[in-house]
């Protein structure tokens, strides 16, 4: 798979995640960056979770 497509699906994943649905109520940045950090390397690429993580917790990123 294309490393633009792994990168593709954690960001997904965490923004899936982290924002309000209509069927539920948004599950918070925390949980999203939990499910991904539980399953990297399986469900997700290792490489794209780190910067992933990294981006939340030391470039306090925020989705607006």
């Amino acid at each position: 798979m294309l490393i633009e497509a792994r990168i593709l699906a954690v960001a997904d994943v965490v923004e899936a995640m982290a924002s309000h649905r209509p069927y539920r109520p948004a599950l918070g940045i925390d949980k999203a960056l939990e499910e991904i950090s539980k399953n990297k390397g399986n469900l997700y690429d290792a490489d794209a979770v780190d910067a992933c993580v990294r981006l939340f917790t030391e470039k306090a990123f925020k989705f607006e």
